[in-house]
């Protein structure tokens, strides 16, 4: 009897390993996809933008990610849609910058409740 709960227990841990292996696998597989994607994007970007214009964007990387991932994509969009040349300088990217903020800017909201 207690040789049958001994192999069903040493079923029950190769599956579990198993599949923690696989999960792990499948996790590593993602992060490598990502740093490649985050490595072709950055090489595209290094080719477009001249240097200030990279150091502005590391700059409002710095403060608002979410801002400057935004500009990045609309630039790497434009150009591939030959809207924009290459290389895009730092006014271009000023004028993005100002452009997208203004739409994604919240004011802020002072709520009073009196009682």
């Amino acid at each position: 009897m207690a040789e049958f709960y001994d192999d069903e227990l040493e079923a029950i841990k190769r599956k579990k390993l198993a599949e923690l292996q696989r999960r792990l696998q499948m996790e590593e597989e993602l992060r490598r996809r990502q740093q490649e994607e985050a490595a072709r994007r950055d090489a595209l970007l290094r080719a477009i933008l001249t240097p200030k214009a990279r150091e502005r964007i590391a700059n409002v990387k710095l403060v608002r990610p979410e801002l400057a991932k935004i500009v990045e994509d609309n630039i790497i969009a434009l150009v591939q849609a030959g809207q924009l040349q290459p290389p895009v300088d730092e006014e271009t990217v000023k004028k993005l910058l100002e452009a997208i903020y203004e739409r994604t800017r919240r004011e802020p909201r002072i709520r009073i409740k009196r009682k």
